[in-house]
C-alpha cells in the first residue's frame, strides 16, 4: 500500500492521432514544476496521471495534509482538470472492501461531522468480474455495516469514496480543481506586452493555458515611473511563470521616445502613436526571440485606445498576428481572473506605468488613418523604434 496523487487530464483527452505529443509534453510539464519535491514516479493510465514517490520516506506524499503543497503545484500545471490524494494497493474485492473501510475510518477520524456519504467507482480493468456500480453498492454496503451513523445520500453528501480498479486499487475522496487548458509547449510561443496593470498578466495566463510559452516586454519611463514600477512589473510576471514557466522578461527604456511623441505629436493622439510605436518594438523583440504573435490586454471599448478605429490604426503598423484573449471580457471577469491567479493585489499597488503618466485629458477616441499621419509627421518613427530597441534589459523569470 503507497500513497499517490492522481491528476486528472482534461482538453488533452480530446485530441486525435497527436494526442500522443500533448501527453508527453504534459508530463514534461510537471516532472519540471515537482523537480523540487523529490524523486518522483510520474505515469499515465488513460485519462489519469498517477504522481508517487520513488523514496518511501517523501514527506509530501505523507498524508493528505502533507501532500498539499506538491497537490497545488499539480493544479498549476495547464492540462490538469482536477488532483486527489490517494491510497494505492493490491488485493482481491475483499482487499477492496477492507481498504475502503479502513480509508473512511482515517477520513471519519479527520472530519467527525461527515454523516452522510455515497460511494463512485471507476472500472478501468474491463477484466474485472463486478461492474462499476456492483462494486459500488457492494463497497457503499459494508460501510454502513463499519459506520452505522453513516446514511447514503445521492445528492450532495458530506463525503464520496471514489473507488478505482486498474492494474492496481485505488481508494480516495475529494479532488482539488486545477486550471484545466492545454500544455505549456503545444502551442507557438508568444510576445506579452506586460504593463503594471490587471489586464495583461490576465491576457498572459489564458495564453499560457492555450499551450503558448510566454516571453514579455515592459516600456520603461524613469524617471518618470519608479523603481518600484518596474518590480511591480517583475513580480507580476513572476507570477505569471507560476503557470507558464520560464519567462524572459524585456525591459525597453521609453523615456525619450516619450518626450519626443509629448513635444512633436498632437495631445489627443498621444496613446495611439505611443501603442504603435510599442508594438513595432515589440514586434522586432519577438522576431529575435522566435515568437510568433504579439499579445495584448486590450478590451473593446475599455479605453480610449481601445476603440475599434483605435485598435485599427495600430494594428496595421505590424505584420505579426496580435492576440487579445481579453477583447470581449467585461472588467469584472477580468478582475475575477486576476484574483484567481493571485496577480490582483500586485496589480492595483499604486505605482504608474508608462502608459498612464502621458495620457492625454481629452483623447481621440475614434482616429482614422489621416489623423494618425498628422500626428506622426513631426516625428522619426524609424528612429524612435531603434532607439527602443538598444540597450533592452532581459530578465529570465
Amino acid at each position: 500500500m503507497s500513497n499517490v496523487i492522481l491528476a486528472r487530464m482534461g482538453e488533452v483527452t480530446l485530441k486525435g492521432l497527436n494526442r500522443g505529443n500533448f501527453e508527453t509534453q504534459l508530463k514534461h510539464n510537471l516532472k519540471w514544476r515537482l523537480r523540487s519535491f523529490g524523486k518522483l514516479s510520474i505515469y499515465q493510465s488513460q485519462s489519469r496521471i498517477w504522481i508517487e514517490a520513488k523514496d518511501e520516506d517523501n514527506p509530501n506524499f505523507a498524508d493528505a495534509a502533507s501532500a498539499r503543497e506538491i497537490m497545488n503545484a499539480v493544479t498549476q500545471v495547464f492540462g490538469i482538470v482536477s488532483v486527489s490524494f490517494a491510497v494505492k494497493f493490491e488485493g482481491d474485492f475483499d482487499c477492496i472492501l477492507a481498504e475502503s473501510v479502513k480509508y473512511v475510518t482515517q477520513l471519519l477520524a479527520d472530519n467527525p461531522d461527515y454523516k452522510t456519504f455515497k460511494v463512485e467507482c471507476r472500472r478501468g480493468n474491463k477484466n474485472y468480474p463486478l461492474d462499476s456500480q456492483e462494486i459500488a453498492a457492494e463497497v457503499g454496503g459494508v460501510i454502513l455495516d463499519s459506520f452505522p451513523d453513516l446514511q447514503v445520500r445521492m445528492k450532495d453528501p458530506d463525503f464520496i469514496v471514489n473507488v478505482e480498479v486498474r492494474d492496481f486499487n485505488y481508494v480516495y475522496s475529494g479532488k482539488i480543481m486545477a486550471h484545466r487548458g492545454l500544455p505549456v509547449g503545444t502551442a507557438g510561443k508568444g510576445m506579452l506586452l506586460l504593463s503594471g496593470g490587471i489586464d495583461s498578466p490576465v491576457a498572459g495566463y489564458m495564453m499560457a493555458s492555450r499551450g503558448m510559452p510566454l516571453e514579455c516586454v515592459y516600456f520603461h519611463s524613469h524617471p518618470y515611473t519608479s523603481e518600484q514600477a518596474k518590480e511591480k512589473v517583475i513580480d507580476l510576471a513572476r507570477i505569471v511563470s507560476g503557470f507558464s514557466g520560464t519567462i524572459k522578461l524585456h525591459i525597453v527604456n521609453f523615456t525619450q521616445i516619450q518626450l519626443d511623441m509629448l513635444k512633436n505629436s498632437p495631445q489627443d493622439m498621444i496613446t495611439i502613436t505611443m501603442r504603435r510605436v510599442m508594438l513595432q518594438i515589440a514586434e522586432r523583440l519577438a522576431k529575435q526571440n522566435n515568437c510568433k504573435c504579439l499579445i495584448t490586454g486590450e478590451s473593446l471599448g475599455q479605453v480610449a485606445s481601445q476603440t475599434l478605429e483605435a485598435i485599427n490604426v495600430t494594428n496595421e503598423v505590424v505584420k505579426m498576428p496580435i492576440l487579445r484573449p481579453l477583447i470581449g471580457i467585461d472588467k469584472q471577469d477580468t478582475c475575477d481572473i486576476s484574483r484567481k491567479i493571485g496577480a490582483f493585489e500586485t496589480s492595483i499597488l499604486p505605482y504608474e506605468d508608462c502608459c498612464t503618466i502621458f495620457v492625454a485629458k481629452h483623447p481621440k477616441t475614434h482616429p482614422t488613418e489621416e489623423d494618425v499621419r498628422k500626428a506622426e509627421e513631426n516625428l522619426d518613427i524609424g528612429a524612435m523604434v531603434e532607439s527602443g530597441l538598444k540597450d533592452v534589459e532581459t530578465i529570465v523569470i
